[in-house]
């Protein structure tokens, strides 16, 4: 059997199905597939790692593929799919951790609160969060926010919601659009997009979406829930032990290093666009993920560890406490990945190539709809991610560089649709913000849905002229 790489997916090669079922079948096969995924983690609460192998392994029986060949297929994909995102994963997690241990992150909220008035004060937590959730992964950049958040509210007399909105807006939409967060940087791999040129353009959709989702939507969020979060659920702030802390101008040089190279890096691609070229070549280096984000932590071990006062174990300590919480992180990504192959493989990619192709409809759009079914099926953002990813992979194959990242932000955008009961992010906003069900749906679900949308028109009207 031929397995189909990461790079063979991006440049739109197809693999010999390891089966000779029909449309129907494939189409069945999948359904049933996302379904056992779905019933296993919504009804029977497995992890999703498990519940993604357990479906993989369906889809390939319900497709008809011999069984050895599923395993194969589904194991490849895991493997292709760690080792092009699980170092950079480990890496963010690393500059993600000594940003909130070093009290870093703590510098840069009480900086900017410091200069915020009462009328700007939401724009300010949607930039802080911003800034502090695009090392971060969310539920930590959440847990790192809310003594902010309530404490900002209490103050200042605020709505809960109309300080909270914005900061969970501004983590969402790090998480679902920018790189180096998993989900952008799978869909990046997968496709084969420019990452400095994803980022580039992530940011210029994340930032009004941001806006629309974040202080715009806080006001009506304030109106629609009145919610009094539960006492004792506020973990205490990292700086709180410290003694020093380091400074706010070189913790936001930190935090914008790895961003900075990996766009200087698309820069020079484009200024210059000569492989014999030596600022290219040291560029292309350089401004490579890997390296870029290599070059962060081993930067923010002086200006971050060091300014807090952290000695050789300490340091040490930070990062290998990092990487922990990342296991079952790597292992979701790594069976969607592998989901994703088993999909591909069994034909069912081919066959959504067909239907765009007889339907007439963009691969933009259909990224961004597969990657809704999928993350309303399952709740996971990743999960509809690499999936969706993959399989609309074969349509960016011929597209330019930016028409390809469009694509990638599409996927990230749709992936972020109404999340909801079966969402773990769900949950964690509904119990740090004391709403009932009700009230998260309508704030923290609507939200969602409002991001998802908004970057999806703004991602259809820069394809007009990209």
């Amino acid at each position: 059997m031929r397995h189909l790489s990461v790079e063979m997916l991006a440049a739109g090669s197809q693999p010999d199905p390891i089966t000779s079922a029909g449309n129907a079948q494939l189409g069945i096969a999948a359904l049933v597939g996302i379904a056992v995924i779905v019933l296993l983690i919504t009804r029977f609460k497995l992890h999703a790692f498990l519940a993604l192998t357990v479906g993989s392994l369906v889809l390939g029986a319900v497709a008809a593929a011999p069984l050895d060949k599923a395993i194969s297929s589904f194991t490849t994909g895991l493997g292709d799919t760690v080792s092009g995102v699980g170092v950079l994963i480990a890496l963010g997690a690393i500059l993600g951790k000594l940003l909130a241990d070093s009290g870093g992150a703590d510098q840069i909220v009480d900086t900017i609160l410091a200069r915020a008035s009462r009328r700007t004060i939401p724009w300010a937590m949607a930039l802080i969060a911003g800034i502090v959730g695009l090392p971060m992964f969310f539920e930590v950049g959440l847990v790192l926010l809310i003594p902010v958040v309530l404490l900002v509210a209490k103050r200042g007399n605020y709505s809960v919601m109309r300080v909270g909105i914005p900061a969970l807006a501004g983590l969402s939409v790090m998480h679902g659009l920018i790189p180096p967060h998993p989900g952008p940087l799978v869909a990046i791999d997968a496709i084969g997009a420019n990452l400095g040129v994803t980022l580039a353009l992530g940011l210029v959709v994340g930032i009004p979406t941001l806006v629309v989702a974040g202080p715009l939507f806080g006001k009506v969020a304030a109106r629609w829930v009145d919610t009094t979060p539960p006492e004792g659920v506020v973990p205490e702030r990292a700086s709180t032990e410290l003694d020093k802390r380091p400074g706010f101008g070189i913790t936001l040089a930190t935090v914008l290093l790895p961003v900075v190279l990996m766009l200087a890096k698309a820069l020079t691609d484009i200024v210059i666009d000569d492989t014999e070229n030596t600022v290219q070549r040291v560029m292309d280096v350089v401004g490579d993920p890997m390296i870029a984000l290599l070059v962060a932590v081993l930067v923010a071990m002086f200006t971050l560890g060091r300014s807090a006062g952290f000695t050789k174990d300490r340091l040490s300590s930070t990062v290998g406490s990092s990487l922990g919480p990342i296991a079952g992180i790597l292992l979701i990504v790594g069976a969607g990945g592998g989901f994703k192959q088993t999909l591909v493989d069994v034909g069912i990619g081919q066959m959504i190539l067909d239907l765009s192709q007889d339907w007439s409809i963009p691969a933009l759009l259909l990224g961004w709809l597969i990657a809704v079914g999928i993350r309303l099926a399952t709740g996971s953002a990743t999960v509809a991610t690499v999936s969706a990813a993959g399989l609309v992979a074969p349509l960016a194959a011929d597209m330019s560089t930016a028409q390809a990242a469009l694509v990638v932000l599409a996927v990230g955008a749709g992936s972020l649709f109404f999340s909801h009961v079966n969402d773990a992010g769900f949950w964690l906003v509904k119990e740090y913000f004391g709403m009932n069900v009700g009230q998260t749906i309508k704030s923290w679900s609507v939200m969602e849905t409002i991001i998802s949308v908004v970057a999806l028109v703004l991602l259809l009207l820069l394809s007009l002229v990209v």
